[in-house]
């Protein structure tokens, strides 16, 4: 780090000097003038990466005593792609005669696996990016410096994808009423599991499901709130799978709720079996055919009535809302009876049975009006999944729907993606017998007097600076070293 600031203050600040002599030639050139810093700093931050990398592998390379057992075999001149750019560097390539291990101790010292050449940060941002855009865009977003990843290798990563489970609040919150909307999207299959597997077959659509629990709505002019709202989705197919997504979202109120307080939980949706099941998985759940079905089942059964529409339907809605079912079934009787044309007595028939068929939901709607039951499903399908996987004309294989599904979930909950990141990779176990293996500050700083001629002009400076740093370096690796 240190040489890199001295290169940085006898070559890069002239660099500087000439960008701002430059604006000053012109001071609407603005963006010239940004830009210019822009790459200066960049250059600089990439400088100082790879020299601090580069200390730590020599230190690994020089000094026995940080890898017992690890010989030197090469060194070898390497890039990572950050956040910020492409680093490059140098790092040793050890070889562990006992073992029969070879492999860079730096990249195991850093969580780097086997040929990874992506940093944490860098993906973090191509998740970013993927999940509001493209696999292309992407790949483009990795690093600020432009430098890209193909969309193949964020398809790879976005395949691979681990999602962490909602955990347990400390303190409980206290409701009375809890609210449950779900839905799903209809997003169209290029392929199933490789390219070609759905041709000749009528399996291509995938339907992506979509639960969010709520405590309520906040109204605040013409725009609504969901107060507490915590969403889960996915592919979730096949009964074992539905039963898992609500199994998260119960749990999830469970950890979250004082199910002694909590009285009851509204389902709200639009009568798909998946959704009515997740009402009767829960003893305090109920469902709720939710009104814009009700609504779109209605207009589709009146629209063809001319003057007398409007009529049909206020009929229709009085009844509902009286809860008075026999005078439902009667008012579409009358419209079938008037209906000329086969094609629409058939679409009258069919909201007949769909009002009719889902008559206790609806009447858990009607009679519970006071709990304000709504139901905003359709519009954040729309926003959640429609917005980035079906509202243009996409191919999707089921991996990477269901995988996008989860993502645009996760970053809906305000999930953090380099979290995210981090959650992919499994915690490696220390050796056996280290775990409580701690250098003491005598032992590091008798190992620093021992070494101070290696560090030069920068032993002389004052000790609360580099070299406490550099001794903070070394009880690091000594630390973490042992379990390689």
């Amino acid at each position: 780090m240190i040489n890199s600031i001295q290169q940085f203050q006898t070559e890069g600040v002239k660099k500087l000097e000439k960008v701002f002599c430059g604006y000053a030639e012109d001071l609407t050139k603005v963006a010239e003038m940004v830009q210019g810093v822009t790459d200066s700093v960049v250059a600089l931050g990439l400088s100082m990466i790879a020299e601090e990398w580069e200390f730590y592998d020599s230190l690994l390379h020089d000094r026995k005593e940080l890898r017992p057992g690890w010989y030197v075999v090469r060194r070898d001149e390497v890039s990572k792609l950050t956040s910020l750019g492409e680093v490059t560097y140098k790092k040793t390539y050890f070889h562990n005669p006992q073992t029969g291990e070879r492999c860079y101790l730096l990249d195991r010292l850093m969580g780097f696996g086997c040929g990874e050449r992506l940093t944490e940060d860098a993906v973090a941002r191509i998740y970013e990016e993927a999940a509001d855009s493209s696999y292309r865009k992407g790949g483009m977003n990795a690093s600020i410096s432009g430098m890209p990843v193909s969309k193949e290798t964020v398809m790879e990563k976005l395949h691979s994808l681990r999602f962490p489970k909602a955990g347990e609040q400390e303190e409980k919150r206290r409701v009375k009423t809890l609210y449950i909307d779900a839905d799903e999207d209809h997003v169209a299959l290029q392929y199933l599991e490789e390219k070609g597997d759905i041709k000749g077959t009528a399996r291509n659509t995938f339907m992506p499901k979509l639960v969010y629990v709520y405590e309520g709505i906040r109204a605040e002019e013409d725009r609504h709130e969901l107060l507490g709202v915590r969403y889960f989705g996915g592919g979730y197919e096949g009964a074992a799978e539905i039963g898992e997504l609500w199994k998260e979202a119960y749990d999830y109120i469970s950890g979250t709720y004082d199910e002694d307080v909590l009285e009851r939980i509204y389902v709200n949706g639009d009568g798909a079996e998946w959704i009515k099941t997740g009402a009767e998985t829960h003893t305090k759940a109920k469902f709720v055919l939710d009104r814009y079905h009700m609504h779109k089942y209605i207009i589709a059964a009146t629209s063809h009535l001319g003057d007398s529409a409007q009529d049909a339907r206020s009929g229709i809605w009085r009844a509902i809302n009286g809860k008075r079912k026999w005078e439902a079934e009667k008012v579409f009787d009358r419209i079938i009876g008037v209906t000329e044309a086969e094609s629409r007595q058939k679409a009258v028939e069919a909201s007949k049975n769909y009002i009719l068929g889902h008559w206790p939901a609806v009447m858990n709607g009607v009679r519970n009006r006071k709990d304000n039951i709504h139901c905003s499903a359709e519009g954040h399908i729309s926003h959640i999944y429609a917005d980035r996987m079906s509202s243009r004309p996409l191919g999707w294989s089921k991996t990477g729907a269901d995988r996008m599904a989860r993502l645009r979930v996760y970053k809906r909950n305000g999930g953090d993606m380099l979290e995210l990141v981090r959650y992919q990779k499994k915690e490696l176990p220390a050796a056996a017998g280290m775990e409580e293996r701690i250098c003491s500050a005598d032992e590091v700083l008798r190992s620093e007097r021992r070494n101070r001629k290696e560090l030069g002009a920068v032993a002389d400076l004052p000790m609360y600076t580099i070299p406490y740093s550099q001794i903070k370096k070394i009880a690091a690796i000594k630390n973490h070293i042992w379990g390689l």
